[in-house]
């Protein structure tokens, strides 16, 4: 399980659209106007303000910095980076009664990250379709973290 959810935390950061354009369309951000700790604390009080419970955190910034050297690399890709992952029982019902393979979608997972001295917050898009209805829950956590 946990390799599962440490795949999937990797998967929803790797395709962030930062301002740079890389990933442009496969995730959707908003700047955040305060530190990283404030951005996750903003991030985990809007998903408990839901009544979702938050499964795990990937601490994926930590592991890449602490790993770089190890794969050969010294390029810092972020100052601080996490991945606060959780379901909803009654959306992923839902969208998985209408299609048991959205199940790859879950869990669900809200990014912040810090890069080049700018914070964001945000999440990976989903396909057309029934998923639309876990992205505009995403889409209004993300908002309320971010105040926007």
């Amino acid at each position: 399980m946990r390799k599962f959810l440490m795949a999937a935390a990797a998967a929803a950061l790797t395709t962030p659209a930062f301002a740079d354009g890389h990933g442009a369309g496969l995730a959707t951000t908003y700047d955040f106007d305060g530190s990283f700790e404030d951005a996750t604390f903003a991030v985990e009080s809007a998903i408990v303000g839901a009544g979702l419970v938050i499964d795990y955190v990937s601490h994926t910034g930590e592991m890449l910095n602490r790993t770089g050297a190890d794969v050969g690399s010294d390029v810092k890709i972020f100052e601080a980076a996490d991945i606060f992952l959780f379901c909803s029982a009654v959306l992923s019902r839902k969208v998985m009664e209408a299609n048991p393979m959205n199940l790859a979608h879950c869990p669900y997972g809200i990014f912040v990250a810090e890069r080049e001295g700018k914070v964001m917050i945000g999440y990976r898009n989903y396909p057309e379709g029934e998923m639309q209805e876990v992205q505009a829950l995403l889409d209004q956590l993300a908002r309320e973290a971010s105040d926007n």
